[in-house]
């Protein structure tokens, strides 16, 4: 290729380049064999003003590599890797805008000893994370809940309300209980539920309530709901019958900066005697 300096490229033509943007400025020059095999090899680190932009240089780009008979196969197939990628990140981005705003109640649930299991069904964990995803989803769904994201063996969803997020809690411990697991493994989630005002981003939820919720959820022993105070006063009274709250003390939850205190959901039926919540009591109310 070439080398093209200053003078020489000031002297082509706006069609001997593929990208012009809006203030004139002149990229990737497709004057000849050269400089198309090296637009092509630099399309994917050039800034582009828009998705319509980028567009237009494309087919530029690709008629100057038909002009001089080159056939890039790897340049389209990156291209299509590209588009699809941000079809789907558009999608994700279109489904977040749809989530819920203002004060919401989220709803996190962890496999207890992930690690454990994993040890013991080797290849066949794969088997039960899908089980007890489909569980956790599906109680979900029967409670009104939205999901959000789910990463490894955590599941995290959100509610309009905190009544309903109870319920999805509840119904996902009754049943994991009632699951027959394979081996007789003894399968248990730990959730936890935070009301807060988030903020929504087209990557999800950001903002504080997120962390409090995961730290919430950390607290938890399998087996056990645990409510933060924001979670406990936005369901306390609309809660069905035969069910309860135990108060668990105040507790500092790593990476915040206030004690929060905690709350057990107790429901007939479900375990209640747990040990003290995985974080140091400092205080009692």
């Amino acid at each position: 290729m070439a080398y093209l300096d200053a003078k020489a490229r000031a002297q082509l033509p706006n069609s001997a380049f593929a990208y012009i943007d809006a203030r004139g400025r002149r990229r990737l020059p497709i004057n000849d064999e050269g400089h198309v095999r090296n637009a092509l090899s630099r399309f994917n680190q050039t800034t582009f003003e828009d998705e319509a932009a980028r567009d237009r240089a494309r087919t530029r780009l690709l008629n100057a590599a038909k002009k001089y008979g080159i056939v890039p196969v790897g340049f389209i197939t990156g291209q299509l890797q590209n588009v699809r990628i941000r079809g789907e990140d558009e999608a994700r981005a279109s489904e977040v805008r749809t989530l819920p705003t203002g004060f919401v109640t989220f709803l996190l649930a962890d496999i207890e000893d992930s690690t454990g299991l994993v040890r013991q069904l080797g290849d066949r964990y794969s088997a039960l994370l899908a089980d007890v995803r489909k569980l956790l989803r599906g109680a979900i769904r029967k409670s009104g809940g939205r999901e959000v994201d789910v990463r490894a063996d955590e599941l995290f969803a959100v509610f309009k309300q905190a009544a309903p997020a109870l319920d999805a809690a509840l119904l996902i411990q009754r049943n994991v209980l009632a699951t027959a697991w394979p081996d007789a493994l003894l399968v248990r989630v730990r959730v936890g539920l935070h009301t807060g005002r988030p903020t929504l981003t087209d990557a999800g939820y950001v903002g504080i309530a997120v962390n409090t919720a995961a730290r919430v959820c950390f607290a938890a022993h399998g087996g056990q709901i645990v409510l933060s105070r924001a979670a406990h006063d936005a369901v306390d009274g609309s809660q069905g019958a035969g069910i309860s709250f135990r108060d668990l003390g105040l507790h500092q939850l790593q990476g915040l900066p206030a004690l929060e205190a905690l709350f057990q959901a107790v429901a007939t039926g479900l375990p209640s005697d747990f040990p003290p919540p995985r974080t140091p009591v400092l205080a009692q109310p």
